[in-house]
């Protein structure tokens, strides 16, 4: 309802009101635009004016530009893990000059690459920092870097590698310095003059001579591009060991001297079109000792800090043990063991298995300097080396899988329906995984990829240190499209040796830098699986030691656990090459102890004019014996083995039972196997298929000292002794029992006995026709009196009660008897033959590649369990009299089917 107003004269009045107040709230609104921009205005003056004191501050700590670090360059030393200086790098191989003698082709190269905007800014570039990333993004990673030539002089001569605003701010600070004191000339000159390239070469001067054989007035266009794409990565961009990187490399450069007009695009698919190595020449300098190793230093130390070691003058200290690298060094040069030719190439890497520490580099055989290392850079199928890392550890790690977990071995497909095949083109039937793994069996090895799934399998190689960015079902069995090196594979076996701690290889401790600033260059240890996958895993290894293809590199005392694995020729280079059958294309062994951890990789580079490219089977147990001479040498005395975690129990489980189940007291000793299980997966349910054995136990066990004869005699009774022998044990002052006797009479006599020793028997009746059939055991013991002493033969009862031997007295005695070194004793009071029973009689040379890779030293027979020798009142058999055990003889079906 509209306002009433008294007359024409009140109206006006309060219109105009109304109008007032309208114009003032107009006028208030500007003032307070006004006053938040005052307030912003003060706040940025103010921002400004800490920004420039804090810009005063962090610049007031920059060094000074010095020109002898800006034009000289200083060595580094490097020292081992010791401490001990073992070379001093940088000055070796330089040739300066001077920015005239540079030709021009070069310098567009390098600043085509490097910094195409530099004789445009003055240091820093503001426009190339945006430039780069789209750069990187068009053209390929490494199209293009950040910083400007002029900052790179900077932060390699006279700056820490600190990433913090503190040192960018200085960086750029002092490239304004440089390029007012400088010219664009001479700045050139100083980074031209200092670069790295492989070999231990600097200048690009040298680096012409070194690769080329030529002056740099010589070099063509693919040559100086070549030469300008080389230090942003020098090992990975060696013409002579990386040549397809290194080309992808070179033709990046040409793309940007062509971008940025420095040649024509006809100029740059010309210069594209030359093979990398056509105008290469070859290093003839030999490396010394420690040249592999120098180099993985100093391109560690690169990659981490981005310093030129051979011009900063740092100590660096390593993790080199320099008695290993004379170890691996003596075995590369044919010292240990004798290769074929001097074209079998290998490369082996040994590190620390606690901590990642790489102890010594095998480059390779016959290298020269700033050769192709063959433990680093080299990149080949892994075989059957994966299985452990892709296969059995991530099924145990998600799945829990027992040791024991039975799969079977069978006709089998990959899922798209193609067929794998074993070594041997046969199938054993359901077996353990351990088993399966010490036989390199290639199908349980699929399921059991198949049953964890491809991404966690991926995921689990991922974390240690096996760069996967794919999977097939073929890497089951290491059929990898882009291969692992050495070290790769060491630094992944050393996680399962280190509880599952995965430490990524590494030679470079820490760096000190000439201000006496102190860089640690060590990684941090990231866990990569549970304790129990760690040990369970292990433990499976240590059976291809003792008892499967990797039985060849036992060595006394020395716990190892290890994988081997061959590779094979497609179809089509079998062809090309006359490849002969049973041949493989790579050989590997990696295996650990609880200490050191090392890989071995053999094979052949593979060229047109290569008269052998194949591993005959002589050839494929050269890795085995590599591996065996190092860590005989560094390792032979060391008898440390592998802790059982908490996570972990171990039980006895009754061969062929499926799923697992504990054995009774009545199952024969031999068809027990020890396995170990994740705590609270282990079985419960007691197998029921044996039961108490029905032959009767000697009686009247008597024993009688011969004063006379020296000698002990015993005799016994037995109700039905007619498809019967008599097994006669004896121990000497309660050591182990050892079988003295065999045969179906009813007595038995021992002469030259030691006088005041203690003799204890045991004697059981065991079945003719089946030998696993046996009686509890009689017992009785006496003490030999001393010289004109009375003979104390001991009461019956108390002889049955003394003459229980403990349980590891029994399994001594057993294992003794048995002939089972207990040399190799994998930790679960089995001897050697990893409480699975199985001693492992195998024959070499059967091929196992992608398909069916061999496993070198052959098949593995099952020879039965080592059993424990059971005390009086116990109903468990003992062994038989032979020592092994009575399925020997048909072991081979019995790995087959009662696995």
């Amino acid at each position: 309802m509209s306002e009433q107003y008294t007359s024409r004269e009140e109206r006006r009045k309060k219109q105009a009101q109304q109008s007032s107040k309208k114009k003032k709230n107009k006028k208030q609104k500007p003032g307070l635009w006004k006053k938040i921009l005052i307030s912003l205005l003060a706040i940025g003056i103010v921002g400004m004016l800490a920004g420039g004191v804090t810009f005063a501050v962090m610049v007031a700590g920059a060094p000074p530009l010095d020109d002898k670090k800006l034009k000289d360059s200083f060595s580094s030393k490097i020292y081992d893990m010791n401490g001990d200086e073992i070379t001093e790098f940088g000055q070796v191989k330089r040739t300066y000059v001077p920015y005239d003698e540079i030709p021009k082709v070069l310098e567009n190269a390098v600043l085509a690459t490097e910094d195409a905007r530099f004789y445009d800014h003055n240091g820093v570039d503001v426009i190339r920092l945006g430039g780069a990333l789209v750069a990187n993004i068009q053209e390929g990673f490494g199209a293009e870097g950040g910083s400007t030539i002029t900052q790179q002089v900077i932060k390699n001569s006279l700056l820490t590698t600190e990433k913090t605003i503190t040192r960018k701010v200085q960086e750029l600070w002092l490239s304004f310095q440089l390029e007012q004191k400088y010219s664009k000339e001479e700045i050139l000159e100083m980074y031209l003059n200092k670069i790295y390239f492989p070999g231990n070469v600097y200048g690009v001067a040298q680096a012409a001579e070194s690769f080329y054989g030529k002056d740099l007035s010589e070099l063509e266009l693919h040559e100086a591009a070549m030469i300008a794409g080389i230090p942003q990565s020098p090992n990975n961009y060696n013409p002579r060991t990386n040549p397809e990187s290194a080309e992808k490399r070179r033709n990046i450069v040409l793309t940007l001297m062509a971008k940025h007009g420095f040649i024509t695009e006809a100029e740059a698919k010309e210069a594209k079109s030359v093979p990398v190595q056509s105008t290469v020449i070859e290093d003839t300098e030999k490396a010394n000792p420690y040249h592999a190793f120098v180099e993985e230093v100093i391109e560690e130390v690169k990659e981490k800090t981005d310093i030129d070691a051979g011009s900063a003058g740092l100590e660096i200290y390593t993790t080199l043990d320099p008695d290993a690298q004379d170890t691996v060094e003596n075995v590369l040069n044919g010292d240990a063991v004798s290769f074929p030719d001097d074209k079998l190439q290998a490369g082996l890497a040994l590190i620390d298995t606690k901590t990642g520490e790489i102890r010594a580099i095998g480059g390779g055989r016959n290298q020269p300097v700033g050769g192709y290392n063959y433990a680093t850079d080299t990149r080949r199928q892994p075989g059957s080396t994966i299985k452990p890392v892709l296969d059995y550890g991530p099924v145990i790690e998600h799945e829990k899988w027992s040791t024991y977990h039975p799969i079977k071995d069978e006709p089998y497909t990959y899922s798209n329906g193609t067929p794998i095949n074993n070594y041997d083109r046969n199938f054993k039937g359901t077996m353990s995984i351990r088993d399966a793994l010490a036989d390199s069996r290639n199908i349980p090895a699929l399921k059991a990829l198949q049953a964890v799934g491809l991404e966690k399998a991926q995921k689990f190689a991922q974390g240690l240190g096996i760069p996967l960015e794919e999977i097939y079902e073929s890497y089951a069995i290491g059929g990898f499209d882009h291969g692992v090196s050495p070290l790769q594979m060491a630094g992944a076996f050393s996680a399962f040796g280190n509880n599952g701690i995965f430490n990524e290889p590494h030679a470079v401790k820490k760096i000190v830098l000439s201000d006496g600033t102190e860089i640690s260059l060590a990684p941090d240890p990231e866990p990569a699986m549970s304790d129990y996958t760690a040990f369970m895993v292990t433990d499976m290894m240590k059976s291809v030691v003792e008892y499967g293809t990797g039985r060849s590199v036992q060595i006394p005392r020395v716990n190892i656990a290890g994988k081997t694995g061959t590779t094979n020729f497609s179809e089509d280079d079998k062809a090309k090459y006359d490849v002969p059958s049973g041949a493989a294309k790579d050989a590997w062994f990696v295996g650990y102890n609880p200490n050191y951890t090392a890989a071995v990789w053999t094979g052949y580079n593979i060229t047109e004019d290569s008269e052998k490219v194949y591993l005959n089977s002589e050839d494929q147990r050269l890795a085995r014996a590599m591996f065996k001479e190092v860590f005989t040498e560094i390792a032979g005395d060391d008898d440390s083995d592998f802790e059982q975690p908490n996570s972990v129990v171990e039980k006895a489980i009754e061969k062929g039972s499926n799923p697992a189940k504990l054995a009774s007291d009545y199952t024969p000793a031999s068809n027990i196997t020890y396995e170990y299980f994740v705590k609270g997966e282990e079985p419960t349910t007691v197998s029921k298929k044996f039961e108490k054995p029905d032959i009767d136990k000697p009686s009247n066990l008597s024993i009688n000292y011969d004063q006379v004869n020296n000698s002990i005699s015993l005799s016994w009774e037995h109700g039905n002794s007619e498809n019967v022998s008599f097994e006669v044990k004896q121990s000497i002052d309660e050591g182990p029992y050892e079988v003295v006797n065999t045969s179906k009479d009813k007595s038995f006599t021992v002469g030259d006995v030691i006088p005041g020793a203690i003799y204890s028997y045991q004697v059981v009746a065991v079945s003719d026709e089946d030998n696993s059939n046996r009686s509890d055991a009689a017992a009785t013991k006496l003490q030999v009196p001393e010289p004109e002493g009375d003979v104390p033969e001991l009461p019956e009862d108390e002889a049955d009660q003394d003459s229980q031997p403990d349980n590891e007295g029994n399994e001594e005695g057993n294992n003794e008897n048995n002939g089972n070194n207990q040399d190799g004793n994998n930790g679960n009071g089995n001897n050697g033959n990893n409480g699975n029973g199985q001693n492992g009689n195998t024959d070499d040379g059967n091929q196992e590649n992608d398909q069916g890779n061999k496993p070198e030293d052959g098949q593995n027979e099952d020879a039965g369990g080592t059993p424990d020798t059971p005390d009086v009142e116990t109903t468990v058999p003992p062994t038989n009299s032979n020592g092994s055990n009575e399925e020997e003889e048909n072991s081979e079906e019995d790995s087959e089917e009662g696995q």
